[in-house]
């Protein structure tokens, strides 16, 4: 198990990486004046979600959903299980959300602005915080 719970641990740190530094290059990326840097940066969006974010989001939930079985009894009737849940279920969406943005950027059909991205980033910081404190402090 704590193998599992190590790997699980890895793959969320990665995810996190992506989901801080993705929503970042949207506020770059949308700052940017010239053709050739508005370029790279579809390049940088595409390979970050696709090339990391995903692959480290499903290692995340397989792993999660692995380390569930072991205690399965314990953990249906875990409160703070089920609030962590929550925040996991607000991070795919928002994970699905940049993944909404990457394709707009590459189209170039994005109507938001720098400052929405800058607050958007910032998103992914409450659940992590959240996340940490029921997992470890669990107090309910």
């Amino acid at each position: 198990m704590l193998w599992v719970k190590a790997f699980h641990l890895v793959a969320v740190v990665c995810w996190f990486a992506a989901l801080f530094y993705l929503p970042r290059l949207f506020v770059y990326h949308k700052d940017a004046t010239d053709a050739v840097s508005r370029d790279r940066f579809c390049i940088m969006e595409r390979r970050l979600y696709r090339g990391i974010a995903t692959p480290s989001m499903i290692a995340t939930l397989a792993l999660g959903i692995w380390l569930l079985s072991f205690n399965w009894d314990y953990y249906k009737s875990a409160g703070w299980l089920h609030a962590k849940l929550v925040f996991v279920l607000l991070l795919i969406g928002y994970h699905h959300a940049c993944g909404v943005y990457v394709r707009r950027f590459a189209a170039g059909t994005v109507t938001r602005s720098g400052r929405y991205f800058r607050v958007f980033n910032e998103l992914p910081v409450i659940a992590l915080v959240a996340i940490a404190i029921l997992a470890i402090v669990k107090p309910f």
